[in-house]
């Protein structure tokens, strides 16, 4: 089958929707199919490239904010019009990706409601309000229009499928949830370092403030890695100089490095307040790494406590450091914890198996 992606996001990725375009595309490479994915560029003409096999499209972009979601969707649909007759589906990854205009089927997949996603969003100069105010209006229209058009609708996670049911009009998504590459991602036995690790994006909803707090009530030599960027990166920085000089933050890592991150590391701590269904818990869990997550309804897909990982109470430090003291502290539960968190990956939550799942929808709504 010949697909066209549709999305709203860098690629090469950068971040969650974009590394999951992308490592659905491989899959499906790999089964056959050709992929072409389309997203914003910028304000020259429309560029076109490989990257690993995948065709990508980049037409022309104004990021005139609050208006740059409905002018992405001009231009996009525009572009699309030339090339529409070389696919056989469209397959639109939401949040904030234009709708085509075409007759050809289409799946849509959305990764977060954005209503539930925006509570979360934290409010801390003109920019951030601006960017709150037109995600909130353009998201729910976009969502909407999505839901109207797609001829078959999924999401990543049974807790967004849920908050899809409560804002638009009892809709109902399959729920085919996120996966990693476990051929990449796995353990190793002898780890060369010590230390507890942060892995995501710097900001207020990923409760690294809580961390920070708990951190004070751990002992002073443990060792705490954060690794990611984002607005609070300069504020953290001046935070940790000051007051905790047993947290390196280490800025965005990707590739080998945060492969080995994950596999050198005693456990990862991720205290959210809201995700979708997270790449980092699963990256992590297939690396054989116990976590610590928060007990928000999106890990209840993926965590079962004191089985494949320890859920906390959201924004709780105190109950933070408790669950990474007991960690510290039960060798054989940490054991225990990393191997059944490797098996709920293999089980459940591979690229293989994500990936086949949407070969038999494409092949439904095509047929």
């Amino acid at each position: 089958m010949r697909i066209a992606m549709i999305i709203s996001t860098p690629f090469p990725p950068e971040e969650g929707i974009g590394h999951y375009t992308y490592n659905l595309s491989k899959n499906l490479i790999d089964r056959g199919h050709e992929i072409t994915v389309l997203t914003r560029g910028d304000l020259s003409r429309t560029k076109n490239f490989v990257y690993k096999n995948i065709d990508v499209f980049k037409p022309t972009f104004l990021p005139l904010y609050p208006f740059h979601v409905q002018l992405h969707g001009y231009f996009l649909n525009k572009f699309f019009k030339s090339i529409s007759n070389d696919f056989d589906l469209v397959h639109i990854h939401s949040p904030l990706a234009p709708i085509i205009n075409s007759n050809i089927p289409v799946i849509g997949t959305i990764h977060t409601s954005l209503i539930e996603d925006i509570k979360h969003f934290q409010v801390n100069n003109l920019r951030t309000m601006a960017i709150k105010l037109t995600t909130f209006t353009s998201g729910r229209f976009l969502t909407q229009k999505l839901i109207n058009k797609s001829n078959i609708l999924t999401t990543v996670s049974s807790s967004v499928a849920e908050e899809l049911f409560n804002y638009y009009n009892n809709v109902n998504p399959l729920v085919i949830g996120n996966g990693v590459d476990e051929n990449v991602f796995f353990p190793i036995n002898n780890k060369s370092d010590d230390y507890l690790l942060y892995v995501g994006r710097l900001d207020y909803r990923k409760g690294i403030f809580d961390l920070i707090e708990a951190s004070k009530l751990l002992d002073d030599n443990l060792k705490i890695y954060i690794a990611g960027s984002g607005d609070l990166s300069v504020k953290l920085s001046k935070l940790i100089k000051n007051k905790n000089k047993n947290i390196n933050l280490l800025g965005h890592v990707e590739g080998d490095s945060l492969i080995k991150l994950y596999q050198n590391a005693k456990m990862l701590i991720f205290p959210s307040h809201y995700e979708g269904l997270p790449t980092v818990l699963l990256e992590s869990m297939a690396c054989g790494l116990p976590v610590i997550t928060s007990n928000i309804p999106a890990h209840k897909d993926l965590i079962k406590d004191n089985q494949n990982g320890l859920l906390t109470e959201k924004g709780n430090p105190k109950d933070i450091a408790k669950k990474i003291n007991i960690l510290i502290n039960d060798n054989d539960l940490r054991e225990k914890l990393g191997k059944n968190a490797r098996q709920t990956i293999e089980k459940k939550f591979t690229w293989n198996i994500i990936g086949k799942k949407y070969e038999e929808i494409y092949k439904e709504i095509v047929s």
